[in-house]
């Protein structure tokens, strides 16, 4: 294949922002002539993460609607017209043979305009009720990839819909378990749970593991511990108050070495989150954001617990957290029978497959397949 760019754009929160970069490292894998480009907002995630990575990146001015009355909110009409402008300026200097969207209120100026220059395009939707700007896009777009089945029915009737799964980074279930955890400083026969509240960390989470951690001191189970940078700076400490068991971080950037050393995960409802559980083939304890829209969380969570590949915990009960866990830990079959049903309902090719399409669009200029 001829040098070809590909442009991402989305980001906002790791749930918007890991789909894109598995998809663009899986892209690299099949066609290492392939440039990937990624398009996010100055202040978000993204910003940082992305160069980290070795991607090019750039930025549109544009943000999310709040509820509550703020300034932000009387800029958002300007924000509009300034994105579409940027968008429209960065697409043509960029030239790319296909434009994906991977959710978040930075991939709808992208994606709107690219649809109007006649690009080939891409959305990929993890959550099962899909946020506004898909449910917008979806009309304009050639293509909008989904996660789970139902999502179609929220989406226009007249839109492409195609059931890809939620793409995980490729090396997620590749690492050996031993030697994560002799990264991590810990033994190979440690049992490690590993703590993601998101990638912005969550409050209540937090405050539960904290219970739990006490509790737990001096028994064998070590913990990797993704606080959230807000609630960063009160934790770190505890790697010397609890150490060697405990291993705190604001945020990990290599997800597959601490799926590969964790034995147990609490996190999270959220598609992307579960869609790496899955892949990683892990038990996991599931604790659903109580202000997901239309409580796609809650959804997202009992599909894995109907499967028979987690536990839920709602907010609102994080007092059974160490319960829970508890019997977890001490039922070593148990946690064998949930790591399999997670590899049985995970979609690990997905970031191939959605990376195949991809380069489809690129080959027959947007026409389908």
């Amino acid at each position: 294949m001829e040098k070809q760019t590909i442009v991402f754009a989305g980001g906002g929160t790791g749930g918007h922002l890991f789909p894109a970069v598995a998809m663009a490292e899986a892209l690299k894998e099949m066609e290492p002539e392939i440039d990937s480009v990624f398009i996010g907002t100055a202040n978000k995630l993204e910003s940082r993460i992305v160069p980290s990575l070795g991607y090019p990146f750039h930025t549109v001015w544009i943000s999310g609607l709040q509820r509550r009355f703020t300034l932000s909110n009387l800029l958002f009409p300007f924000k509009v017209v300034v994105s579409l402008v940027q968008s429209r300026s960065l697409l043509r200097r960029l030239s790319p043979a296909v434009v994906v969207g991977t959710g978040g209120y930075v991939c709808g100026p992208v994606l709107f305009v690219a649809s109007r220059m006649g690009l080939p395009t891409l959305i990929q939707e993890q959550n099962s009720y899909p946020g506004i700007t898909t449910r917008i896009l979806a009309r304009f777009v050639t293509e909008t990839h989904v996660a789970f089945d139902e999502t179609k029915r929220h989406l226009p009737p007249e839109s492409v819909v195609v059931k890809s799964g939620t793409p995980v980074r490729l090396q997620v279930g590749r690492i050996e378990s031993g030697a994560a955890k002799a990264r991590f400083g810990f033994t190979p026969r440690s049992l490690v749970v590993l703590i993601l509240g998101g990638s912005l960390g969550s409050a209540s989470i937090n405050r539960a593991v904290e219970s739990v951690v006490r509790r737990m001191e001096g028994t064998e189970v070590c913990f990797i511990w993704q606080t959230g940078e807000h609630d960063f700076e009160r934790f770190r400490g505890w790697e010397t108050k609890m150490s060697p068991s405990v291993r705190v971080f604001p945020f990990i950037t290599d997800m597959g070495e601490a799926y590969a050393a964790a034995d147990v995960v609490i996190c999270r409802a959220g598609a992307t989150s579960l869609a790496e559980v899955t892949a990683a083939g892990l038990p996991a304890i599931l604790v659903p954001y109580p202000y997901a829209t239309a409580q796609h969380q809650f959804h997202n969570a009992s599909v894995l617990v109907e499967a028979g590949a987690a536990v839920m915990v709602e907010d609102h009960n994080l007092d059974r957290l160490h319960e829970v866990l508890q019997h977890l830990i001490t039922d070593e079959e148990h946690r064998r029978v949930m790591a399999r049903n997670a590899k049985r309902v995970g979609h690990p090719e997905a970031a191939r497959n959605l990376a195949r399409r991809i380069l489809q669009l690129a080959r027959h200029k947007g026409n389908p397949a």
